[in-house]
Protein backbone atom coordinates (compact mmCIF):
# COMPACT_ATOMS: atom_id res chain seq x y z
CA UNK A 1 0.00 0.00 0.00
CA UNK A 2 1.56 3.33 -0.81
CA UNK A 3 0.25 5.30 2.77
CA UNK A 4 0.26 9.05 2.18
CA UNK A 5 -0.33 10.73 5.46
CA UNK A 6 -2.75 13.68 5.99
CA UNK A 7 -1.24 17.78 6.02
CA UNK A 8 -2.89 20.24 7.70
CA UNK A 9 -1.36 23.64 6.54
CA UNK A 10 -2.32 27.25 7.91
CA UNK A 11 -2.02 28.68 4.46
CA UNK A 12 -1.96 32.52 5.66
CA UNK A 13 -1.89 35.38 3.70
CA UNK A 14 -2.26 35.33 0.20
CA UNK A 15 0.90 37.29 0.21
CA UNK A 16 2.76 34.45 0.96
CA UNK A 17 2.48 33.61 -2.93
CA UNK A 18 5.18 36.55 -3.32
CA UNK A 19 6.88 37.01 -0.34
CA UNK A 20 7.16 33.41 0.68
CA UNK A 21 9.13 33.81 3.64
CA UNK A 22 9.71 31.35 5.97
CA UNK A 23 6.62 29.40 4.58
CA UNK A 24 6.79 28.36 0.74
CA UNK A 25 10.16 26.67 1.58
CA UNK A 26 8.82 24.75 4.73
CA UNK A 27 5.51 23.97 2.51
CA UNK A 28 7.97 22.49 0.18
CA UNK A 29 10.37 20.54 2.27
CA UNK A 30 7.40 18.58 3.88
CA UNK A 31 6.48 17.93 0.26
CA UNK A 32 9.96 16.55 -0.46
CA UNK A 33 9.09 14.58 3.13
CA UNK A 34 6.08 12.86 2.00
CA UNK A 35 5.33 9.99 -0.60
CA UNK A 36 4.64 11.66 -3.97
CA UNK A 37 1.04 11.75 -4.28
CA UNK A 38 -1.50 9.89 -7.01
CA UNK A 39 -3.61 12.76 -6.79
CA UNK A 40 -4.42 15.46 -4.27
CA UNK A 41 -7.70 16.22 -2.04
CA UNK A 42 -7.57 19.37 -1.12
CA UNK A 43 -9.75 20.59 2.07
CA UNK A 44 -10.17 24.25 1.43
CA UNK A 45 -11.48 26.85 4.20
CA UNK A 46 -12.49 28.79 1.07
CA UNK A 47 -15.17 26.66 -0.22
CA UNK A 48 -18.01 26.80 1.83
CA UNK A 49 -21.43 25.04 1.76
CA UNK A 50 -24.05 23.38 3.58
CA UNK A 51 -23.83 19.60 2.33
CA UNK A 52 -20.08 17.69 1.82
CA UNK A 53 -19.39 18.52 -1.55
CA UNK A 54 -16.25 17.13 -3.61
CA UNK A 55 -15.54 18.89 -7.20
CA UNK A 56 -14.97 16.97 -10.53
CA UNK A 57 -13.54 19.17 -13.01
CA UNK A 58 -11.24 17.74 -15.38
CA UNK A 59 -9.26 21.11 -15.75
CA UNK A 60 -9.72 23.52 -12.78
CA UNK A 61 -9.60 26.97 -13.10
CA UNK A 62 -7.71 29.12 -10.64
CA UNK A 63 -9.43 31.09 -8.69
CA UNK A 64 -8.07 34.31 -7.09
CA UNK A 65 -10.61 35.03 -4.17
CA UNK A 66 -8.82 37.53 -2.80
CA UNK A 67 -9.48 41.37 -3.33
CA UNK A 68 -7.51 44.46 -2.82
CA UNK A 69 -3.96 42.77 -3.36
CA UNK A 70 -0.91 43.65 -5.92
CA UNK A 71 -1.71 42.88 -9.78
CA UNK A 72 0.82 39.92 -9.28
CA UNK A 73 -1.31 37.98 -7.51
CA UNK A 74 -4.05 38.02 -10.06
CA UNK A 75 -1.59 37.04 -12.63
CA UNK A 76 -0.21 33.88 -11.01
CA UNK A 77 -2.29 30.53 -11.86
CA UNK A 78 -1.76 26.81 -10.73
CA UNK A 79 -2.59 24.64 -13.76
CA UNK A 80 -2.96 21.27 -12.18
CA UNK A 81 -5.54 18.83 -13.63
CA UNK A 82 -8.45 17.73 -11.99
CA UNK A 83 -9.22 14.07 -11.14
CA UNK A 84 -12.80 13.62 -11.67
CA UNK A 85 -12.44 9.63 -11.28
CA UNK A 86 -10.88 10.54 -7.78
CA UNK A 87 -14.41 12.77 -7.32
CA UNK A 88 -15.95 9.59 -7.96
CA UNK A 89 -14.48 7.38 -5.76
CA UNK A 90 -15.24 9.82 -2.85
CA UNK A 91 -18.63 9.53 -3.79
CA UNK A 92 -18.88 5.85 -2.96
CA UNK A 93 -17.49 6.63 0.38
CA UNK A 94 -19.12 9.68 1.40
CA UNK A 95 -23.14 9.10 0.41
CA UNK A 96 -25.03 11.66 -0.69
CA UNK A 97 -22.28 13.84 -1.16
CA UNK A 98 -22.70 16.62 -3.89
CA UNK A 99 -20.44 16.73 -7.02
CA UNK A 100 -19.34 19.99 -8.40
CA UNK A 101 -18.53 19.67 -12.37
CA UNK A 102 -17.49 23.66 -12.29
CA UNK A 103 -15.36 24.33 -9.44
CA UNK A 104 -12.07 25.18 -9.50
CA UNK A 105 -9.35 25.47 -7.14
CA UNK A 106 -9.09 28.30 -4.67
CA UNK A 107 -5.83 29.96 -3.17
CA UNK A 108 -7.26 27.99 -0.21
CA UNK A 109 -6.15 25.22 -2.12
CA UNK A 110 -3.31 26.26 -5.05
CA UNK A 111 -1.38 28.77 -2.51
CA UNK A 112 0.37 25.94 -0.25
CA UNK A 113 0.64 23.62 -3.50
CA UNK A 114 2.22 26.12 -5.46
CA UNK A 115 5.25 25.79 -3.32
CA UNK A 116 4.90 22.32 -2.44
CA UNK A 117 4.44 20.87 -6.12
CA UNK A 118 5.32 24.04 -8.13
CA UNK A 119 5.04 21.33 -11.41
CA UNK A 120 1.59 21.78 -10.99
CA UNK A 121 1.44 18.06 -12.05
CA UNK A 122 -0.73 16.13 -9.75
CA UNK A 123 -4.06 15.65 -10.13
CA UNK A 124 -5.81 18.06 -7.58
CA UNK A 125 -9.82 17.92 -6.62
CA UNK A 126 -11.30 19.70 -3.42
CA UNK A 127 -13.46 19.05 -0.52
CA UNK A 128 -15.65 21.75 1.12
CA UNK A 129 -16.34 22.82 4.97
CA UNK A 130 -19.54 23.29 6.10
CA UNK A 131 -19.13 25.87 9.06
CA UNK A 132 -22.41 25.24 10.08
CA UNK A 133 -21.46 22.00 11.02
CA UNK A 134 -19.67 20.82 13.99
CA UNK A 135 -16.12 19.42 14.27
CA UNK A 136 -17.65 16.07 14.99
CA UNK A 137 -19.16 16.29 11.87
CA UNK A 138 -15.99 17.03 9.93
CA UNK A 139 -13.76 14.68 11.43
CA UNK A 140 -16.47 11.59 10.93
CA UNK A 141 -16.40 12.75 7.20
CA UNK A 142 -12.56 12.56 7.74
CA UNK A 143 -13.17 9.31 8.81
CA UNK A 144 -14.78 7.83 5.60
CA UNK A 145 -11.79 9.33 3.51
CA UNK A 146 -9.64 7.48 5.25
CA UNK A 147 -9.26 5.02 2.22
CA UNK A 148 -7.76 7.17 0.37
CA UNK A 149 -4.95 7.72 2.27
CA UNK A 150 -4.15 3.94 1.85
CA UNK A 151 -3.64 4.37 -1.76
CA UNK A 152 -1.16 7.24 -2.62
CA UNK A 153 -3.73 10.25 -2.20
CA UNK A 154 -3.04 13.26 -0.41
CA UNK A 155 -5.58 14.54 1.89
CA UNK A 156 -4.00 18.28 2.15
CA UNK A 157 -6.37 20.02 4.30
CA UNK A 158 -5.34 23.96 4.29
CA UNK A 159 -7.08 26.86 6.49
CA UNK A 160 -5.40 28.44 9.48
CA UNK A 161 -5.14 27.23 13.07
CA UNK A 162 -6.14 30.80 13.92
CA UNK A 163 -7.46 33.24 12.02
CA UNK A 164 -9.03 36.68 12.75
CA UNK A 165 -8.07 39.09 10.09
CA UNK A 166 -9.15 42.41 11.95
CA UNK A 167 -6.67 41.43 14.80
CA UNK A 168 -4.07 41.34 12.36
CA UNK A 169 -0.80 43.66 13.51
CA UNK A 170 0.52 45.03 10.07
CA UNK A 171 4.05 45.40 11.30
CA UNK A 172 4.12 42.40 13.52
CA UNK A 173 7.27 40.89 13.03
CA UNK A 174 7.52 37.05 11.47
CA UNK A 175 7.20 34.97 14.10
CA UNK A 176 5.48 37.27 16.75
CA UNK A 177 2.15 36.33 17.94
CA UNK A 178 -0.79 37.94 19.90
CA UNK A 179 -0.35 36.55 23.79
CA UNK A 180 -4.23 35.00 22.66
CA UNK A 181 -2.77 33.10 20.24
CA UNK A 182 -0.38 31.74 22.04
CA UNK A 183 -2.51 30.79 24.14
CA UNK A 184 -5.20 29.22 21.44
CA UNK A 185 -2.39 27.56 19.86
CA UNK A 186 -0.57 25.85 22.81
CA UNK A 187 -3.83 24.69 24.00
CA UNK A 188 -4.79 23.35 20.81
CA UNK A 189 -0.89 21.56 20.28
CA UNK A 190 -1.05 19.92 23.48
CA UNK A 191 -4.56 18.62 22.81
CA UNK A 192 -3.68 17.12 19.56
CA UNK A 193 -0.16 15.72 20.53
CA UNK A 194 -1.87 13.94 23.53
CA UNK A 195 -4.67 12.98 20.91
CA UNK A 196 -7.67 14.18 23.33
CA UNK A 197 -10.43 13.73 21.37
CA UNK A 198 -12.75 14.82 23.21
CA UNK A 199 -11.54 18.20 23.81
CA UNK A 200 -10.58 18.84 20.33
CA UNK A 201 -14.33 18.23 19.27
CA UNK A 202 -15.36 20.53 22.00
CA UNK A 203 -12.68 23.52 21.45
CA UNK A 204 -15.50 26.12 21.15
CA UNK A 205 -16.16 25.79 24.88
CA UNK A 206 -12.60 24.62 26.36
CA UNK A 207 -10.61 26.06 23.81
CA UNK A 208 -8.72 29.59 25.47
CA UNK A 209 -10.12 32.53 23.19
CA UNK A 210 -11.80 30.02 20.99
CA UNK A 211 -13.77 32.70 19.71
CA UNK A 212 -11.31 35.59 19.25
CA UNK A 213 -9.42 33.03 17.61
CA UNK A 214 -11.64 31.88 15.14
CA UNK A 215 -14.81 34.73 15.07
CA UNK A 216 -15.95 31.71 12.18
CA UNK A 217 -14.67 28.35 12.23
CA UNK A 218 -14.34 27.50 8.51
CA UNK A 219 -10.45 28.27 8.87
CA UNK A 220 -9.82 25.55 11.60
CA UNK A 221 -13.00 22.61 10.19
CA UNK A 222 -9.95 21.16 7.47
CA UNK A 223 -8.08 20.49 10.57
CA UNK A 224 -10.45 17.69 11.80
CA UNK A 225 -10.93 16.08 8.20
CA UNK A 226 -7.24 15.52 7.89
CA UNK A 227 -7.40 13.83 11.42
CA UNK A 228 -10.20 11.82 11.34
CA UNK A 229 -8.61 10.46 7.41
CA UNK A 230 -5.76 9.51 9.50
CA UNK A 231 -7.38 6.91 11.54
CA UNK A 232 -8.02 6.50 14.98
CA UNK A 233 -4.67 5.67 15.88
CA UNK A 234 -3.04 8.36 14.32
CA UNK A 235 -1.24 11.58 16.15
CA UNK A 236 -0.16 15.04 15.42
CA UNK A 237 3.50 15.47 13.96
CA UNK A 238 4.27 19.31 13.92
CA UNK A 239 5.55 19.84 10.65
CA UNK A 240 6.12 24.05 10.73
CA UNK A 241 5.28 26.63 13.54
CA UNK A 242 5.25 30.20 12.90
CA UNK A 243 2.91 33.38 12.99
CA UNK A 244 2.82 36.57 10.53
CA UNK A 245 0.60 39.48 11.11
CA UNK A 246 0.37 39.11 14.70
CA UNK A 247 -2.99 37.26 14.39
CA UNK A 248 -2.31 34.68 12.05
CA UNK A 249 -0.81 31.51 13.80
CA UNK A 250 0.71 29.19 10.50
CA UNK A 251 1.27 25.72 12.14
CA UNK A 252 1.19 22.71 9.58
CA UNK A 253 0.75 19.30 10.99
CA UNK A 254 1.20 15.54 9.53
CA UNK A 255 -1.39 12.85 11.07
CA UNK A 256 0.39 9.40 11.15
CA UNK A 257 1.10 6.66 13.13
CA UNK A 258 2.10 7.15 16.73
CA UNK A 259 6.18 6.52 16.70
CA UNK A 260 6.52 7.94 12.93
CA UNK A 261 9.59 10.27 13.40
CA UNK A 262 8.73 13.89 13.48
CA UNK A 263 8.79 15.55 10.40
CA UNK A 264 10.38 18.79 11.31
CA UNK A 265 10.99 21.42 8.67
Amino acid sequence: MNFIPPVFISHGSPMLLLEPGRAGPAWRALAQELPRPQAILAVSAHWNTRMPAVSATAQPETIHDFYGFPQALYELDYPAPGAPDLAAEVATLVPGIQIDHERGLDHGAWSPLRAMYPAADIPVIQFAVMPQASAGNHYRLGRMLQPLTQRGVLVLASGGLTHNLRDMVADAADGEALPYVSEFRDWFVAALEQRDLPALLDWRRQAPHAARAHPSPEHLLPLYVALGAAGKNAVAHTAYRDSQLGALALDAFVFAADGLSKMAV
